[in-house]
């Protein structure tokens, strides 16, 4: 079943406004990353587009940390490499000149980040943000004050909701227990634990720094501070990695029962030191019908444990899914802010430079020059290309998309022409439509799905796990025949 399975390479939790969208043509590597940031715009001939007054109102920010204490083997994510924190490894290893040039390096981006944020209007939050997202990179590796003077940028710019989600990226080992108190007392509610793994061997085999004894430390730091809203990630697909090491890593993590979990499966980028060293399928690297094995029985040992899956790669006990997130896979708009960093602003995509100079000359260029708001360099999306994107997000989600809202946004003729398309795969169980009708309501399709006329309160999605394991094939196809 090469190239079949869902090709799953979010190796942080979805950070959506990582990504773009390259025009909505979207390669099997890329349809299952939740990380918009990715995939790169297009280059071709532009508009030029300025924030300005619309009916359109935003309440979510990513923010995009990019300091790592080393480059993981398989991460492509834009970051900078600023090596221990001696607060956290005392080594004389570690050169106070050393120490010095990497918290300068992290103070001059935080100045520049601040200075975007303040450059935004603020016209479309009318009401503040209601979730506010801090990825990486390792946000961790901020002190508390830094935390405090961006958090502080984005209330002044635009004010932050009393029951705003504010979620933070941790690493293990990145941060002692006052950090984390500091932190909660500057309102993170929600901690993402990148765990990966709860296997040394593994763990060393990837390229992470921490070891499982950080990652209980961590965890107990987060018990300690009461936050009770924390997920954990973990990564199939590593090299070595066998199905008695996953399942011993599912069942630990289901032990520790956080509220939210993630399982991406590894996809080898080809800049990066996987790239170089290994080929997809190919030992060390488990195998596709491995990987797929390991999907499965995620599913179904985190389904067991109460855990709902709502979206292709992430659980959560009732009331816990990432809200923020939420923004992305439902195609609503959102701001990014810090290198690297996309925005999805009156339905146009925009992604920042991926270097800390290019990222801080973009900024300076309109703050030196007076501009009254941030100007992007960037097409809109057109009609065909919003639909690919609502299809892609939105079928990663367990309920899948709403038939009445794709007949609203574009038209019955669209949704017509994509319920034929996805008729081959609901014969082979990888696509569920549900009709129903009531004596009020008038047929919108007609189709051979079911002996009932598909309604606009009907839904598409993908089955599970069969089809979100298939669901590259599914939105392969479909984009096919869409931009034919």
């Amino acid at each position: 079943m090469v190239d079949s399975r869902i090709d799953s390479s979010l190796l942080d939790e979805t950070n959506l406004s990582h990504v773009t969208l390259n025009n909505a043509k979207l390669n099997k590597a890329n349809l299952n990353k939740t990380n918009l940031g990715e995939i790169t715009l297009s280059e071709a001939a532009s508009s030029q587009v300025s924030i300005s007054r619309t009916e359109e109102t935003i309440s979510s920010a990513y923010i995009h940390i990019p300091f790592c204490r080393r480059r993981c083997f398989y991460c492509d994510f834009p970051i900078s490499v600023v090596g221990d924190r001696p607060s956290l490894t005392p080594s004389p290893e570690i050169s106070t000149s050393e120490a010095k040039r990497s918290d300068q390096k992290i103070a001059d981006y935080i100045n520049i980040l601040c200075k975007e944020i303040k450059a935004t209007p603020h016209d479309l939050t009318p009401s503040g943000l209601s979730t506010v997202f801090f990825g990486g990179g390792t946000p961790s590796l901020l002190e508390v004050e830094q935390l405090g003077v961006i958090l502080q940028t984005l209330e002044q710019q635009f004010g932050i909701q009393p029951d705003a989600e504010c979620a933070m990226e941790m690493d293990p080992g990145t941060f002692t227990l006052e950090q984390l108190q500091g932190y909660a007392a500057l309102g993170i509610n929600r901690a993402s634990l990148g765990t990966q793994s709860f296997d040394n061997e593994s763990l060393e085999a990837c390229g992470r720094v921490h070891r499982v004894a950080d990652i209980y430390r961590a965890i107990e730091h987060i018990h300690q501070v009461g936050i009770k809203n924390w997920s954990l990630d973990l990564i199939s697909g590593l090299p070595y990695l066998t199905m008695e090491k996953w399942e011993r890593s599912l069942h630990q993590a289901i032990q520790l029962q956080p509220t939210h979990i993630s399982g991406y499966d590894l996809t080898i980028e080809p800049n990066t030191a996987f790239g170089k060293w290994y080929k997809p399928g190919a030992s060390p690297l488990p195998t596709d019908d491995a990987t797929a094995d390991m999907y499965r029985m995620a599913q179904q040992l985190l389904m067991e444990a109460g855990y709902r899956h709502y979206e292709i790669s992430n659980y959560a006990k009732p009331g816990y899914e990432c809200r923020h997130n939420r923004v992305y896979w439902s195609n609503q708009p959102y701001y990014g802010f810090g290198l690297g960093a996309a925005s999805y602003i009156k339905q146009q995509r925009f992604v920042r430079p991926r270097t800390r100079q290019a990222y801080a000359e973009w900024v300076n260029h309109w703050v030196t020059d007076g501009a009254t708001s941030l100007t992007y360099d960037c097409e809109p999306t057109d009609r065909e290309e919003q639909l690919l994107d609502t299809l892609m997000l939105g079928l990663r989600l367990a309920e899948g998309l709403s038939l009445e809202q794709l007949i609203q946004q574009f038209d019955e003729a669209t949704v017509l022409s994509i319920l034929k398309m996805l008729k081959p795969f609901q014969k082979q169980g990888w696509v569920d439509v549900d009709t129903c009708s009531t004596p009020q309501s008038q047929p919108v399709v007609d189709l051979e799905f079911s002996s009932s006329p598909v309604l606009p309160s009907g839904h598409i999605r993908l089955t599970d796990p069969e089809g979100f394991l298939f669901s590259n094939v599914v939105l392969s196809s479909l984009f096919e025949q869409i931009d034919s």
